[in-house]
């Protein structure tokens, strides 16, 4: 298989907008900026799927990465959207119209996109795993491989029934080593113990490890003054032996720019370095009341039926929490804002669960519903 030479993936997730209110507003010429930043300091790995960016991120990558580069410059991985298919026949339409979108003719790596449990009996039903198992033998794809928020046992099963699969991409970051919940180091284990090399996603947790508490900032600066908190992110998760690429969702070509600029002549990190974070892990808990990464996946693919902005709203609150706001809040007036716009209020929740069933962070959204409309109505 196929291994980057530098471990720093681009994720196109998480684009800078024209339009904060509208995911398809992607900014054209700044990306086209940040990628050419990014190809310049030598990298290569540019990750995208079909739902991300409300289905505009391929098309993106295909016009300021596909059309402006020649093909051996970069590598392109993208991943069949398991969650949404409906029938066997739109797996062909699917995986044609990426290639469309994204104008290749073959595809460097290839995923399942989060295969969980009912997302894996799908993608048996509807013979996602056969049908791109024959594109990898035919070199359409060239590493075939998924995504996967689970527990480690499940993987097991998954990559003991299916041993042609390469690698797998993980959510791996310090504040989840040893989460109970998300179970990174595990979940890595197995990936070892199967010999799979492993992308990781999520390394900042949604920006969470980017701005962190201030106690816990003085901590790590104390050490490194000039490291950023999300390059020692970032470097935690590049620093396993076994990982070959670290995804950033970067959206601001100061992003690009420090990630490339330590992970261009990476070195790992100390076990002194190491232990730092997980005591760091353990500060950071004790502030952040939901631990959502804001994906999106709730509210992609209308998987909300009351349009509620749920990643928006417990950003929301999760500032309130840490800024130990208990009454009116500059938040609670942005929340006002979203609602007044024709967005859903957290009160409209209907507890469907359809959001629950795409969480990757296994949230109890609907939980959290009520809690929200309380401490949103404090305003």
């Amino acid at each position: 298989m196929k291994v980057p030479e530098k471990k720093l993936g681009f994720g196109f997730m998480r684009l800078p907008l024209k339009n904060k209110e509208d995911q398809t507003s992607i900014d054209i010429p700044e990306v086209e900026k940040m990628v050419d930043l990014f190809f310049q300091r030598g990298f290569t790995y540019c990750d995208t799927a079909w739902m991300y960016h409300d289905f505009a991120s391929e098309g993106t990558v295909g016009k300021v990465v596909v059309d402006r580069y020649p093909r051996d410059k970069f590598t392109i991985a993208t991943k069949m959207p398991d969650m949404m298919l409906r029938s066997a026949d739109e797996v062909e339409k699917i995986y044609e119209e990426q290639k469309k979108k994204l104008h290749v003719d073959y595809f460097d790596y290839y995923l399942v996109h989060d295969m969980n449990i009912e997302n894996y009996k799908k993608a048996k039903k509807f013979g996602v795993i056969e049908f791109l198992r024959k594109k990898r033998e035919s070199g359409e794809i060239r590493c075939l491989g998924f995504s996967i928020h689970d527990t480690p046992e499940f993987l097991d099963e998954v990559l003991t029934e299916n041993p042609f699969f390469e690698f797998v991409q993980l959510q791996i970051n310090y504040l989840d080593w040893e989460s109970a919940g998300i179970q990174s180091r595990r979940n890595y284990e197995v990936a070892v113990k199967h010999g799979k090399k492993v992308i990781v996603m999520e390394p900042v947790k949604g920006g969470t490890l980017a701005d962190v508490p201030t106690e816990v900032k003085t901590m790590l600066t104390a050490v490194h003054p000039d490291w950023s908190p999300a390059s020692w992110a970032i470097r935690f998760a590049a620093s396993l032996p076994e990982v070959m690429v670290v995804l950033s969702g970067m959206s601001t070509m100061g992003q690009v720019s420090d990630n490339t600029s330590y992970m261009e002549n990476f070195m790992p990190l100390t076990k002194e370095e190491n232990a730092l974070l997980l005591r760091a892990a353990e500060m950071i808990r004790q502030n952040i009341a939901i631990p959502c990464t804001g994906c999106r996946y709730c509210v992609e693919a209308n998987h909300c039926p009351k349009h509620i902005l749920i990643p928006r709203y417990f950003a929301l609150y999760n500032t309130r929490r840490l800024m130990h706001r208990e009454d009116f809040s500059p938040e609670i007036e942005y929340y006002d804002n979203y609602v007044a716009k024709g967005n859903g209020k957290v009160s409209d929740c209907i507890a469907c669960r359809q959001c629950e069933k795409v969480c990757p962070q296994h949230i109890h959204i609907s939980e959290w519903m009520p809690k929200l409309a309380e401490d949103f109505a404090k305003g």
